[in-house]
């Protein structure tokens, strides 16, 4: 019968240590934002991004935080959300080199 128990406690430990590493943090998102909204104020700061395109590139970036939100709510972020988080923040690093080396300046 103890060993019974001690099965059954541990199957209860494992279930519940693999729910607590349930993955809802994502670093390396964070991160990226973090230099992608510094790479748009340094276009400011430089004259290489005019205020439009800067307003445009943060709305971009806050539509991406608002997926990592709606991603996190459910306490897991799957790989296919962390995809797509990915794909959209490529997007918004693409426009952002782009919108630095246009023609179009803030002088």
């Amino acid at each position: 019968m103890s060993k019974t128990r001690f099965v059954l406690a541990s199957a209860v430990l494992a279930l519940g240590s693999a729910t607590a590493f349930a993955q809802t943090a994502t670093p390396r998102a964070d991160t990226r934002e973090a230099v992608q909204e510094k790479r748009i104020q340094q276009g400011v700061d430089s004259g290489t991004l005019n205020a439009p395109e800067a307003r445009r590139l943060n709305r971009q970036q806050g539509v991406v935080d608002n997926m990592q939100d709606r991603a996190k709510a459910d306490g897991d972020v799957s790989a296919a959300e962390r995809a797509k988080i990915h794909r959209a923040q490529k997007r918004t690093a693409d426009n952002i080199r782009d919108q630095k080396h246009d023609r179009n300046t803030a002088r």
